[in-house]
């Protein structure tokens, strides 16, 4: 958990940037990023140069060669403003023509995974005073520590969703969270979210292994699936494709699998691969129907996007993958024939698990729309018995657009370790230690009978039921809500009532007028 003195160090960046006339939220996250990594090369250098000071040689490729000192961060953090900004915008004769950003993107391969997404990248801070206030105070963040480094960038990303500016890329953190825990990553899993945005979805699966399986790290297969082959994402903006292949990086996944470009794309052909998607698609969207790719169409014809990342998410899973996927209520309900054949899909043809509705504000300030996540097992032969609704009427946090906490940040985080002995403690401000109280013993004990009362939060719903309501999935079809009796007077009390107080106003003027005689 981040510390208070580490978010106003970061906070003083932001800050900075600010004064110096960055004030583009997505524009000081590159820029943080791009300083990050060179500070990263340069650590990484120093740790290969150990060792063959220690052993004598080394295997590992030098990222830095003869005479490229001038480059590396442990060489410019302490020259003078002026000298440091010229190593950064002209490039120096004798090593070869290069800036210490150009070259930042020549490095390819030999970089990591993040250096083959900044070919297109630009160097913003445009005064040598700006640039040297920001490298001092990013060379004393403890980035040497996974966790730290992990969580700062976390914070710094949730600034973006602060400042009001595209906040459509934050799904917040705790919803993430909660989502990768009931899906519970396993140790074969290909992961995938279809709509990459900052990572925030792979990042929180990743740290879920890291957190409940460390054994399964002492296998050199595992550490190899792991850093390669498990995070997939697909982003379509070069932006957001930088922020989250850093993002995945400081959180030790070494080398995600990251495409650019469409999901929904002709050009994207991924059929049966992943184990478990995880996603927020975009909402509202619409996209020619020359523009999608032909199968998707054949699931359910349509140009909404959050109807064809549903078609997409089917057919990018194994059978057997299983899927968590954030979508507006109006899938749940919509009357259109698209809408109602991708839930008939999801209830005859997979196997819908459950439909937790999530209250209108968890996506404020910028948007008030209300969502639900669904959970699905792609079958191909259908298997939906029984579906579980969830009524989630709080998150832990304040449903207005500040989105101010209702519980403490160590509480909320207990509500994860120890949902079972906190869900007393949160009653009525967060609703989560119930969906996961709840969901492990639906799981556990299938022929349960606690989950019938209607007038609850949580309750299963039959297949056949949701058949005969036209596939309908929004919570309200289904949730009974008991009214109190309310009992009114006679209406001859009530003009008995209303004759005495005028009786009383009549005598009050009376009075009123002998006083004034």
């Amino acid at each position: 958990m981040i510390t208070g003195e580490l978010k106003s160090q970061i906070d003083r960046i932001w800050n900075d940037f600010w004064t110096g006339g960055i004030s583009n939220p997505l524009t000081v996250i590159e820029q943080f990023t791009y300083l990050i990594f060179l500070k990263q090369l340069d650590d990484k250098q120093i740790l290969i140069e150990k060792e063959i000071a220690l052993l004598g040689g080394t295997t590992k490729k030098m990222i830095y060669g003869e005479g490229q000192k001038e480059l590396r961060w442990s060489y410019f953090k302490d020259k003078d403003p002026e000298v440091l900004f010229d190593l950064f915008r002209k490039p120096q004769r004798h090593l070869n023509d290069l800036t210490v950003f150009d070259f930042m993107k020549t490095l390819g391969a030999d970089g990591g995974k993040f250096s083959e997404y900044i070919k297109g990248a630009t160097f913003m801070i445009e005064t040598p005073k700006l640039l040297d206030k920001v490298v001092q105070q990013i060379d004393k963040l403890p980035l040497d520590n996974r966790d730290t480094k992990g969580d700062l960038y976390e914070y710094m990303l949730g600034k973006i969703a602060e400042a009001g500016t595209n906040g459509q890329f934050r799904t917040p953190r705790h919803i993430i969270r909660m989502m990768v825990e009931l899906t519970q990553p396993q140790k074969e899993d290909l992961i995938c979210d279809p709509s990459l945005g900052t990572a925030g979805f792979l990042v929180a699966a990743g740290q879920y292994i890291q957190d409940n399986h460390e054994d399964w790290f002492l296998e050199k297969k595992f550490r190899e699936h792991f850093n390669t082959n498990m995070f997939n994402g697909l982003e379509i903006d070069p932006s957001m494709m930088r922020i989250a292949s850093m993002n995945l990086q400081l959180h030790g996944m070494e080398n995600p699998n990251l495409v650019g470009g469409s999901a929904l794309a002709e050009s994207n052909e991924i059929n049966g691969k992943f184990n478990l998607v995880l996603a927020n698609p975009p909402f509202k969207g619409a996209l020619d129907y020359d523009e999608v790719e032909s199968s998707l169409l054949q699931v359910t014809k349509t140009k909404k996007t959050e109807l064809l990342f549903l078609a997409l998410i089917l057919r990018m899973l194994k059978l057997g993958g299983r899927a968590a996927v954030i979508v507006p209520d109006g899938v749940l309900f919509g009357s259109s024939g698209a809408h109602k054949n991708i839930r008939q899909e999801l209830v005859d043809n997979q196997q819908l698990q459950a439909v937790i509705s999530m209250p209108s504000g968890v996506f404020k300030p910028y948007a008030g729309v209300s969502t639900a996540i669904l959970f699905f097992t792609k079958t191909n032969s259908g298997g939906t018995d029984k579906v579980w609704f969830y009524d989630m009427q709080a998150d832990g946090f304040s449903l207005d657009d500040k989105r101010n906490p209702t519980i403490s940040e160590e509480l909320l985080e207990a509500c994860f370790k120890n949902p079972t002995q906190t869900a007393n403690e949160v009653t009525g401000k967060c609703d989560i230690p119930f969906i996961l109280n709840d969901w492990k013993t639906i799981n556990q004990q299938p022929t349960t009978n606690n989950f019938n009362d209607r007038t609850q939060k949580s309750f299963l719903i039959p297949k056949a039921e949701i058949i005969a309501n036209d596939y309908d999935l929004s919570i309200n079809r289904y949730k009974e809500i008991v009214y109190d009796e309310v009992i009114y007077e006679k209406p001859q009390t009530l003009l008995d009532e209303i004759k005495a107080i005028d009786k009383k106003r009549q005598e009050a003027m009376l009075e009123l007028e002998k006083m004034l005689r």
